[in-house]
């Protein structure tokens, strides 16, 4: 019995096993653009973003032609007791390495030999030297799990060992690796370092001879299209595979797991191959748990600058130029929760968003007396299954004048998104989700788009600024609906003016689409 494919979100994805994504293009490119010009370099992405499988497929690709050294980090506390513990454990890793790759006895006797433990970094050096000068093959080193040693200083006395080398070889006063590749989360060139409690953090460039690692480790839609007709070949859904990949693209910008696991849940639960089934798998991610929500929700903890720009972004449409020094910014781009788009920090992809989103609303949720006081009645706007966004907005306008008309003009500029999140967060909590379309988000307006048990809705966000502007409004609104092929829309204004002479609620039909409009 032949054992099929499936989707794989743990560990090394493996051709032949697993559904996956045809990278053998980015490992082409790394080959040419990196190994074969004798570069050093990091490759640093967010968890789970394919990095392991992207090494162990570049390993495949180049042990024919070189002798590669494969070796990690991961569960090696050990080897950072002392210098030589550091380089005695380098020497046994590299050596099961070479065991494995049938190394011809001679390299595996210089590789072999005894570390001097007076001078244990300068023995490693010479070591290296006499065997890479020994290989008839180029030797390429490839190191994964290189977070677990990074804010070690003894890790940073071995980067430095290498960068002496590379220096050397490049003036033919040495022999030593061909290329040198890290693979971790952190760019270890601008790594902060705190190296002991008592120190304050600085920056520490052991390994500036690195060379930009520029290859799109995401995944476009159109290699998204091709695993999923592969999958359709032998599974015969009947799905439109260009639709999915165009709905799985959109909803999680190519971040390798988000891909792979959507793919999962819709196999594994046997979810239908549409946009109705797609948005029951992505409900299940946001609710968690996964692992990337856990780390998420962890390092979301754990930096609370990050934290507050996140929630200035979501909930403000708070812009904030993106630039590679900006600390926070950096931070965010490391643990994907962030990308740079026209030189703006934006949120990386819907998925996180939804997931961001939910967890700030229920943490507020959580110690909001008032919301809980006041909370509605979520079994009303349910009928027959479907969600009564028509009521919705008639009940938030209620809602709305109990609670907050009494607030200054600069308090609902600020929250007034977030006041309307967290009442509409539990009427969909379990059956739908909500997400923020990105280009429309900003201080004056957003889009906001509920997904509810396969139907959608579209509520326009804004400030109040004149009947002229709304009526702006009400188009870009029309646009929004042409794209989603709604009829309905909604429209939520918040007005500061004295007399709130335009507050209410009413229909308004514009390009042939019906808006409900509700002024608070």
């Amino acid at each position: 019995m032949v054992k099929r494919k499936r989707f794989n979100i743990t560990g090394i994805c493996i051709p032949g096993q697993h559904y996956m994504v045809d990278i053998s293009g980015k490992i082409d490119e790394i080959v040419r653009d990196y190994i074969e010009c004798d570069e050093y370099f990091t490759i640093n992405r967010a968890r789970q973003y394919g990095k392991s499988t992207t090494l162990a497929l570049l390993y495949n690709r180049l042990k024919e032609n070189y002798l590669v050294l494969d070796i990690s980090f991961e569960a090696a506390e050990d080897c950072f007791v002392s210098l030589y513990s550091l380089a005695q454990g380098v020497v046994r890793k590299i050596s099961r390495a070479l065991t494995c790759n049938h190394t011809p006895g001679e390299l595996m006797d210089i590789w072999n030999e005894p570390i001097d433990a007076q001078l244990p970094l300068d023995s490693l050096n010479e070591k290296i030297t006499r065997f890479c000068n020994a290989s008839k093959k180029e030797v390429i080193l490839m190191v994964d799990e290189v977070d677990k040693a990074a804010d070690n200083q003894m890790f940073l006395s071995f980067l430095g060992l290498l960068r002496e080398k590379y220096l050397r070889r490049s003036v033919g006063r040495d022999h030593t690796f061909k290329s040198v590749i890290l693979a971790g989360v952190h760019d270890i060139k601008n790594l902060k370092m705190k190296l002991r409690p008592e120190q304050t953090g600085h920056y520490n460039s052991p390994w500036n001879i690195a060379a930009d690692f520029q290859v799109d480790m995401s995944f476009s839609e159109a290699d998204i299209e091709k695993m999923l007709e592969e999958y359709e070949e032998e599974r015969r859904t009947g799905m439109d595979i260009p639709a999915m990949a165009e709905l799985i693209s959109d909803y999680t910008s190519g971040y390798p797991f988000l891909v792979s696991c959507l793919c999962k849940l819709l196999d594994e639960k046997e979810l239908a191959w549409t946009r109705e089934g797609l948005q029951e798998a992505v409900k299940i991610i946001v609710r968690g748990p996964n692992t990337l929500y856990d780390d998420m929700i962890k390092q979301v903890a754990e930096y609370p600058e990050l934290s507050a720009m996140l929630q200035n972004i979501l909930f403000r449409g708070s812009e904030y130029p993106y630039h590679e020094y900006n600390k926070v910014a950096n931070i965010g781009k490391m643990l994907g929760f962030l990308k740079n788009r026209g030189d703006t920090a934006v949120v990386s992809n819907r998925i996180f968003e939804m997931q961001l989103y939910s967890y700030f609303i229920s943490e507020e949720l959580s110690e909001d007396a008032g919301y809980i006081e006041h909370s509605p009645d979520k079994n009303q706007f349910i009928q027959n299954g479907k969600l009564n966004m028509d009521l919705v907005m008639r009940k938030f306008y209620e809602y709305y004048n109990a609670l907050y008309q009494q607030e200054d003009e600069r308090f609902i500029e600020n929250y007034g998104r977030k006041i309307f999140l967290l009442y509409l967060k539990p009427i969909i909590n379990g059956a739908g989700n909500f997400y923020v379309e990105a280009e429309t988000r900003d201080k004056l307006r957003t889009d906001i788009v509920v997904d509810y048990r396969g139907m959608q809705y579209i509520i326009e966000t804004k400030i109040w600024r004149g009947t002229e502007y709304n009526s702006n409004g009400e188009e870009q609104l029309v646009e929004y609906l042409e794209r989603y092929h709604l009829q309905r829309g909604y429209m939520l204004s918040f007005c500061f003016n004295k007399t709130r002479k335009n507050a209410g609620i009413k229909e308004v039909i514009c390009k042939g689409k019906m808006i409900l409009e509700v002024v608070v």
